[in-house]
Formats: C-alpha cells, structure tokens, sequence
C-alpha cells in the first residue's frame, strides 16, 4: 500500500524555474516527536520517470513501512513545491525534509560535491559504492554536508552513461567547438576547456530546450531514460560511452537538524532504505537500459557511434586537469580529491585482470550483430 502523493509539473513550467517562490513559503519541519511525522521528499525528477523518480517512490514508500508510519514520507516532483535544482537549499533551510537528487548539482557551493555524483572518468557504481561504504567516502560527505545542515546518503546509481544525443557525429575535438550542450557537474567544466557552451539543466527542461534551440545537443543517463524523453527523434547521433559520468550517484539527503532529533531505529531504517536502494536501482538501470537500446535499434533505428580513440584520450587528458584542480579550492576538497584518487588507483590495479579483461572477451565481437 503507498503512503506517498506524487504532485506533477509540466516542462515549460521546470525549464523557467516555476514554483522558486513557493519554497519561501514552505513551513519549516517540526522536530521530531516519535511518532506520526510527515517528511515531505523534494526531487530533481520529472514525475514518472523510470530509475531515477521511481527510486525516490521506493525509497518514500520503503522509510514509511518500513517505520510502521512514525515517518509518512510524502513525495513531491521536481517543481511542485521546490525548483528542481534547488532541493539542497530547501532542505538545509528546513523549508523541506528530505531530497532525492544527485549531488554535483550544487557544484556551485563547493566543488567537492561532485565527487559523491560522479566526475569524468571516475569510479564506476561498484567502486563508487565501495568508496563511499568503506573508502572513507562518507565520512568526507558528512563533514562536508555538516556546513549546509544536510546529512546525505548513495542511494542507486545509473552506471556509465552515453556520451550524448548531437545533430552531427563527433569526429573530432574540433566538433565541440562552439558547441552548446546540456551537461552539468565537472563534465560541463570539461567541455567548457575544450571549446563548448555546457548548460546545466534539470532532465524536465532538455526537451524544451532542444525545441526552442537554446541547446544543440545533450546527454542525460542511457537508453532506459532517453527513450522515455523521445531524444531520438530529436537528434540524429547517438555516441557512446560517456567519459563524463561511469556511475552517476543518487543520493537522499535529510536535514540535519531533523536526522539528528531522530531515534536510532529510525535512523537505522533510513540507512537501510537507502541502502538497499543503492542494489535496486542499479538493478534496474541495468536490465532497462538493454531492453531501451534494443528497442532504439529495432524500432526507430538508431545507430549508436563510438567515439573516437583520439577524441577519447584528449577528454581524458583535458579530464585529468579539471578533476584535479578541484584539489585546489580548498582543504577539503583536496581531501576528498586524495581519498578518491587514492581509491580510483587502487581498483585501476585489480581491474586490468579481472572484470576488464573478461568484458572485452566477452564483447569481442560486433555489439550490434544481436539486436
């Protein structure tokens, strides 16, 4: 039985940012009383939107069950009640509980965010999950998060993206030049070194601005969601893979003075729902963003093409510098860059021999001769 009501905005209403005023008007949360609170959840996700929305929905639904209804968690899509990139302020302000997001989006804030989304060429889910878990990933997020009165947590991720829907292929570095792109987090910064616009959009605005021209090109996850959003009638290219995002992280975050009035089984409950959750949208991006493909491929004839090992190595190059000069911002962010990069070096040492090298045997041939 659902215990949660999911309100809806329309795209144009996303893309201009409707319903910022209404986020001054929120009442700040009650402290916690044991029993019979009603957290409301604000998500960056168009509402019904496959892995990303339907996980927010499971984790709403998994906390209110799974607390016998103490905490009756409400969700709310992106717009309704907050601006779908400014759920963070929301919730450090106590004007909402809860948010179902992805980190890098208030990059703006401290950079070091984007290590608990995704940076080029990082992790992938499974290291991703282990830095987090037992890298000493979270203990940097909360020592970060503790200056904006959230306590976050991974819930799912979307594994290695595509590399973007284009009007032409790319074939060069040269192609990115004047290129207007939706990308946010430090791929954007990336594109923005090697010549391109990147604009940083939530997903119920891409579509708008791919009619309205205000971009020419975007990524957003994989097959599963870009079918949903009809990319493929919009835009020509499909390429892979994406250098710009391997995991892509979801995360809750709770506000802190909240998480902290909370007993420790209700904490605990929170801790599981998020965490299984970490297993379950995984899951479900990857058996969805195969059957997605196929039917790309089959039904609308997409052709995906992948990037060239030139373009490749100069992103990674160009990459390389940008994650990196996180470091510099600040005392934190260099912590958070080492402990990453010490972790990335460590799973580069067993990856080689293990899942590596059995993936290129296995797709030996011609990916595309199944479908």
């Amino acid at each position: 039985m659902k215990h949660t009501s999911q309100k809806s905005l329309s795209r144009r209403a996303m893309l201009t940012g409707s319903g910022a005023a209404a986020v001054g008007a929120l009442a700040t949360p009650a402290v916690a009383q044991n029993a019979g609170q009603t957290l409301r959840m604000v998500t960056s996700w168009p509402p019904s939107l496959g892995g990303l929305a339907s996980g927010a929905q499971r984790v709403a639904d998994s906390i209110t069950q799974a607390t016998e209804g103490r905490l009756t968690v409400e969700l709310y899509s992106a717009g309704t009640l907050v601006p779908p990139l400014g759920v963070h302020d929301a919730v450090s302000a106590g004007e909402a509980e809860m948010y179902h997001s992805a980190e890098y989006y208030w990059q703006g804030k401290h950079r070091g965010f984007n290590f608990f989304t995704t940076v080029p060429f990082g992790l992938t889910s499974s290291e991703h999950a282990g830095w987090i878990r037992y890298g000493g990933g979270q203990e940097l997020w909360d020592e970060l998060n503790a200056d904006y009165n959230v306590k976050a947590f991974a819930a799912g991720s979307t594994g290695v993206q595509m590399g973007g829907w284009f009007d032409k292929e790319i074939t060069s570095m040269a192609d990115f030049e004047g290129l207007t792109m939706r990308m946010p987090g430090l791929g954007g910064q990336v594109l923005a070194e090697v010549g391109a616009n990147p604009v940083v959009l939530p997903g119920g605005g891409i579509v708008d601005a791919l009619f309205d021209k205000s971009i020419d090109a975007t990524e957003w996850v994989g097959p599963y969601n870009d079918l949903q959003f009809g990319f493929q009638k919009l835009l020509a290219k499909y390429m892979y893979p994406g250098f710009h995002e391997p995991c892509t992280m979801a995360s809750v975050g709770v506000n802190l003075d909240l998480w902290n009035s909370l007993s420790a089984q209700d904490k605990a409950l929170i801790e599981m729902a998020t965490g299984a959750e970490m297993s379950l949208m995984t899951s479900d991006y990857s058996g969805n963003n195969g059957l997605s493909l196929t039917q790309l491929v089959n039904e609308f004839g997409v052709k995906p093409t992948r990037l060239p090992d030139d373009v490749w190595d100069a992103l990674a190059e160009t990459s390389q510098q940008v994650v990196a000069g996180v470091a510099e911002d600040d005392e934190i962010a260099r912590r958070i860059y080492e402990s990453f990069e010490d972790y990335r070096q460590m799973c580069m040492l067993a990856g080689p021999v293990t899942q590596s090298e059995y993936l290129a045997h296995r797709n030996a041939g011609d990916i595309f001769t199944f479908i």
